[in-house]
């Protein structure tokens, strides 16, 4: 071998090493801090949708999206302030009381929604906490939509314990009572009610043996550390929700919140990872503000993790994405969902008897 090739033999090489994005911060005795939740929120987008992804397709099958049914049995003149909310009788929003629904309207919507392909009926009412004999009249359309085979879900604000047992004897399958955000920043949303009154009622929901469906809003004016603590808050609940819904608020001219600036996009498709991470078996949905996050956004939310939306046109009193722009939407990315249908009230009467 000659001199000059033992010296090209001997010069060192560069090796390029490829590795693999660190693993997150793990909880300590299982419980999920802040500071972790913060650490992934932090994470270069790309390594968080990676490490999402892959802790979704460990639980979920592939390409699975959960398509839900909403109505508004009761809309408007609630007592609440909250700042969010268009159904606040305080706020002029041009949204109009309307008592409950009789049962044979909420039949007629549930057997359409059955027929266009939904398994679940959510159950809207707008009440700060509902009186027992209201208790009394939604457990008779519970009773009379899970006649029609279907699971189905109420959202009807507070609720005491016997409340809770009472919906559960009725039949109902799930109940939503969001936290909307963290306690430290909840009295800037709403000041008729504590946060601890949304924890109970939480309590009284599980206690009475019905699944839980608990999320938060975003965009409304809170800070980075309030996003993480809003994760916290239900990925260290016992156990932590069966779905979670995130919301990117929907500003609604006439509530106190519609000047609030807009969340980044990027940071809201980083919401939807870090829940996906902390809540593997949850079903993570993309709720109300959907129709301004556009496709690419949403492809986004799916690759993050989430697997439940609202489908229709309408999301209780404020805009959903026309139910045909899902379709092809998914189609578009290869998803998979069963079809249903959102139905408000005054849709309700173009039904055919």
């Amino acid at each position: 071998m000659s001199t000059s090739t033992m010296a090209a033999s001997a010069a060192p090489q560069t090796v390029q090493l490829h590795r693999r994005p660190s693993p997150s911060p793990q909880p300590a005795a299982d419980a999920w801090t802040v500071e972790a939740i913060e650490a992934l929120l932090d994470k270069p987008l790309m390594d968080l949708l990676f490490e999402a992804q892959t802790v979704h397709r460990q639980h979920w099958p592939a390409g699975d999206i959960e398509l839900a049914t909403l109505l508004s049995v009761k809309t408007g003149g609630c007592p609440e302030n909250c700042g969010y909310c268009p159904q606040a009788a305080e706020f002029d929003t041009g949204v109009k009381a309307d008592k409950l629904m009789e049962v044979h309207e909420v039949v007629r919507a549930a057997q359409a929604a059955k027929d266009a392909g939904a398994t679940r009926f959510c159950m809207g009412a707008a009440w700060r906490a509902p009186k027992d004999r209201d208790i009394e009249k939604v457990s008779a359309l519970i009773g009379a939509v899970k006649g029609l085979g279907l699971q189905t879900c109420a959202t009807l604000g507070m609720l005491e314990s016997h409340q809770a047992q009472a919906l559960k004897d009725a039949g109902l399958d799930y109940y939503n009572h969001n936290l909307d955000t963290v306690p430290e920043y909840y009295t800037d949303v709403v000041s008729t009610r504590a946060y601890q009154d949304r924890l109970d009622t939480l309590q009284h929901v599980r206690s009475a043996g019905i699944s839980v469906c608990c999320g938060g809003i975003v965009g409304m004016g809170e800070a980075p550390v309030h996003r993480a603590g809003l994760i916290a808050q239900l990925a260290n609940l016992q156990p932590y929700p069966e779905s979670v819904p995130i919301n990117s608020l929907v500003r609604v001219p006439g509530t106190p919140l519609a000047d609030s600036e807009p969340i980044d996009p990027f940071d809201f498709v980083r919401m939807i990872a870090v829940a996906r991470i902390t809540m593997p078996k949850a079903r993570v949905r993309l709720s109300a503000g959907r129709q301004q996050l556009g496709d690419a956004v949403q492809a986004l939310c799916f690759m993050a993790g989430a697997n439940s939306i609202f489908y229709g046109d309408k999301l209780l009193v404020t805009g959903n994405p026309d139910a045909d722009a899902d379709v092809r939407l998914l189609a578009k990315l290869g998803l998979n969902g069963h079809r249903t249908t959102t139905t408000t009230k005054d849709e309700e009467q173009l039904l055919p008897a």
